[in-house]
């Protein structure tokens, strides 16, 4: 399997991927909203799109649909019930489903709602596996519930599915906000010094060439992936001087989120 990572460069700091076969040059464009890089980048590499997945149903995920599968006549795929909300959709999926790509490339369908409610997740099947989030996790964070998502569906995501995905799993978020994520994370929990030394290797940096992280490293720097740090806690119940003696999960997940939507 073969990751093209191209970076947008536009105001909603999006990544969009290509994800090929070696074998046959055959390729998965994933949420293309910037349709030119995305054919651009597949002819330098002599692939060919053979299909388009969108993660979720907004505009900054599915706006270059209609011009990548013009010029390719790739098929779409996206979530078994978003079919009201994506036009042109030939294949609806749901959790468990397996998308091929070539001879080689298997990616199973994890349907991670949260974020929006039709939201899927690609989790490759590879000897080091790759997840490609969307906007439910990113570097650092995870995703907003502005925008038709629910936050206790959002946890359930998090906490029954990402948190038994094995550490040396690649990700790969569907926008670059690590600087600012970290921010917030060091915010919260001062002192983390994993979050700390990341952060120096991130700032300015060109988000074309950002780290890839692993979820063993999200574990380590990712807020909402560290519900039972004692530090995160106190310095919750500062901001939220009624939050329970003993916070379950959920309660931090919530209230974390809250703070992000306006920090």
């Amino acid at each position: 399997m073969i990751v093209e990572r191209i970076w947008t460069g536009n105001a909603y700091r999006n990544y969009n991927y290509l994800i090929a076969c070696p074998e046959t040059g055959e390729a998965l464009a994933i949420d293309p909203l910037d349709h030119e890089k995305t054919l651009n980048t597949a002819k330098a590499k002599g692939w060919r799109i053979t299909q388009v997945l969108n993660t979720h149903e907004h505009h900054d995920h599915i706006g270059g649909n209609a011009q990548v599968i013009a010029a390719t006549g790739a098929k779409l795929i996206a979530h078994e019930k978003s079919g009201g909300k994506i036009s042109g959709v030939d294949r609806g999926v749901g959790a468990g489903d397996i998308i091929k790509v070539g001879k080689t490339v298997e990616l199973e369908c994890l349907d991670t709602p949260g974020h929006t409610l039709c939201h899927i997740c690609l989790l490759s099947h590879t000897e080091k596996p790759a997840l490609f989030s969307g906007d439910t996790l990113f570097n650092a964070g995870a995703g907003n519930v502005h925008n038709g998502g629910n936050v206790d569906a959002l946890y359930d995501t998090f906490s029954r599915q990402l948190a038994r995905l094995p550490d040396h799993t690649e990700l790969y978020p569907g926008h670059d906000y690590i600087e600012n994520n970290l921010r917030f994370t060091l915010a919260r929990e001062p002192g983390n010094g994993d979050a700390q030394v990341l952060l120096d290797q991130v700032v300015n940096r060109d988000p074309a060439r950002m780290p890839v992280t692993t979820l063993g490293q999200e574990r380590a720097v990712n807020t909402f992936m560290r519900l039972d740090s004692t530090r995160l806690i106190e310095q919750l119940r500062s901001d939220s001087p009624d939050l329970p003696a003993e916070p379950d999960a959920a309660t931090v997940f919530r209230r974390l989120r809250e703070l992000r939507n306006s920090w």
